[in-house]
């Protein structure tokens, strides 16, 4: 690295921004790393897993720091704090930067930043944890299962609670192992370009290492590229990124070349781009207008003709939609804590108010755009969490209350994918166990 100095500068902004504001981290990593983009690729790849490793830890970072400081880490200025959980993070998980240098960029940076005369204090608690990280002792598994989960994982309290009444602790700590793993980029073929093999072919000309899906012949993880923009295929439209659990959705639609097909929550756009290969109209609704421009971007870049983008709210009743489409996606807003791992500051701000608001929020919105399903017509309702109220209590709500039946999945899923749940008509992803994000979809006809 030419610059560490820098580099962790660039970092310590963006977690003050994250861990100290009201930022989203994956907002703030691609907002940065497209304004440092003359950086080289080994540091735009320190900086991201610095950034991302820390704010996926840190309260396993502050429970570190507590242990070894005198001063709890709450009572720390908020430079500081963040100063030591990003140094105690390269001390415990990356093996490749000496301590020595963790340590002595710590100290140079407090310095820069004004607080010179804390650096004695930055140095002795960095060199104490250096020194004796192998005697940390965390909180016991088999003494106290809620606290091993909290500071293992670092996960708030009140999320792992509500997890334990859902799951088994093992599923549980695989979901929240998986979720502080580095996550694989997933893309889509853009089949109406080129074929599978084809878009395989390009990629690996352009130096990027692929790995063909096992669920899905068209979807690839791909890797040892610097950034997307870079790539000649991306820029030509030849794919889209979209998680495997995300194209499952089109996939169980069984969208057919005449339909009409409304994504009413689209953004930012993978499944309407997939829609939009297999139907002959899609009109496609977000609530803002920044996401549809960011979708209308993708939808240019893709390709796509046949696509209609609109702002529009969809707890908002459209008369003129009513009974016209064949099939509606409702991919609906939710807690995200499948995508803990790609987002992870969801699971340090979600409060037992916000779930009952988001599951009253998917009610009324599923109330309102099943009007717009034909007889006759699909509608598809996913959630990208594992969160059973949100899910299969929604689904179950829906059932009860509307002329829609459950149909069986199974026509439409992988085999390795079908159980006794996808013949009732849903599936339920749980990441770390299932090789996707943690995501639920279900399928309905009205009757």
């Amino acid at each position: 690295m030419t610059d560490q100095t820098n580099a962790r500068e660039i970092v310590l902004d963006m977690l003050l921004e994250v861990l100290e504001g009201d930022k989203f981290s994956h907002s703030v990593q691609n907002f940065t790393l497209k304004q440092h983009q003359q950086l080289s690729k080994q540091e735009r790849a320190f900086i991201s897993r610095l950034f991302i490793g820390t704010v996926k830890t840190y309260l396993t970072l502050d429970y570190v720091i507590n242990k070894f400081s005198t001063l709890s880490i709450q009572k720390m200025k908020p430079l500081i704090r963040n100063l030591l959980r990003m140094s105690v993070y390269q001390l415990l998980y990356m093996d490749q930067v000496p301590d020595s240098a963790t340590c002595n960029e710590a100290v140079n940076l407090a310095g820069k930043r004004g607080f010179a005369k804390l650096s004695g204090f930055v140095n002795g608690v960095l060199r104490n944890i250096a020194r004796n990280s192998s005697d940390i002792k965390f909180p016991d598994k088999e003494k106290d299962a809620k606290a091993y989960l909290e500071v293992t994982y670092s996960v708030p309290e009140y999320l792992v609670s509500r997890l334990l009444t859902q799951y088994e602790f093992e599923t549980v700590e695989k979901m929240l192992g998986a979720s502080l793993k580095e996550k694989d980029v997933t893309i889509r073929c853009n089949r109406r370009k080129l074929t599978p093999l084809e878009l395989k072919e390009r990629l690996i000309k352009e130096g990027v290492q692929t790995e063909e899906s096992e669920y899905l012949d068209y979807a690839f993880k791909i890797s040892g590229f610097d950034y997307l923009d870079g790539l000649e295929s991306f820029r030509q439209g030849l794919f889209t990124v979209q998680d495997v659990s995300s194209m499952l959705v089109c996939e169980a639609a069984g969208i057919k070349e005449k339909d009409f097909v409304i994504d009413i929550c689209a953004a930012p756009g993978g499944k309407t781009l997939h829609a939009a290969e297999k139907a002959q109209h899609v009109l496609a609704r977000d609530i803002t207008e920044y996401k549809i421009q960011l979708m209308n971007e993708n939808i240019r870049r893709m390709g796509a003709k046949n696509v209609i983008t609109q702002v529009w709210d969809a707890t908002n009743p459209d008369q003129e939609m009513t009974g016209l489409a064949d099939v509606v996606i409702a991919d609906l807003p939710c807690s995200g804590l499948g995508v803990i791992g790609k987002k992870p500051d969801i699971k340090y701000k979600l409060t037992h108010k916000q779930h009952k608001e988001l599951v009253e929020l998917q009610r009324k919105i599923l109330t309102v755009i099943q009007e717009y399903v034909k007889k006759d017509g699909v509608l598809i309702f996913s959630t990208c969490t594992v969160d059973r109220e949100e899910n299969e209590e929604n689904r179950n709500w829906f059932i009860n209350r509307f002329e829609f039946e459950a149909e069986s999945l199974d026509p439409f899923l992988p085999k390795q994918l079908q159980n006794a749940d996808t013949k009732e008509g849903f599936l339920q992803l749980i990441q770390g166990i299932d090789h996707t994000d943690g995501f639920f979809l279900a399928r309905f006809r009205r009757k």
